[in-house]
């Protein structure tokens, strides 16, 4: 991985939806929402508190609508977010 996050922040790729078509209408990928699901790829340095994380990498989880920063490293796109933001965990 060329991403090593840092602090208590956590690199997810979100899981993308298989695409549904509904009375024969194909909603173009600019109109679709973004999933709010993702996995975890990486994990940060850790808390300045040394208390561990919640989630592992594999772990699927949910994430805010509009939370996160977007990076793209070679044509993949990531999201980075703070620990803390993370919605639940996906069992």
């Amino acid at each position: 991985m060329k991403i090593k996050p840092l602090g208590e922040r956590v690199l997810l790729k979100r899981i993308e939806e298989d695409e549904q078509v509904r009375g024969g209408i194909i909603i173009p990928d600019s109109a679709k929402e973004k999933s709010q699901e993702a996995e975890v790829v990486a994990l940060g340095t850790g808390k300045a508190d040394d208390k561990p994380f919640y989630v592992k990498e594999g772990d699927k989880v949910l994430l805010p609508q509009y939370g996160g920063t977007p990076v793209k490293v070679d044509g993949v796109e990531y999201i980075l977010v703070a620990e803390d933001d993370l919605l639940g965990v996906i069992a």
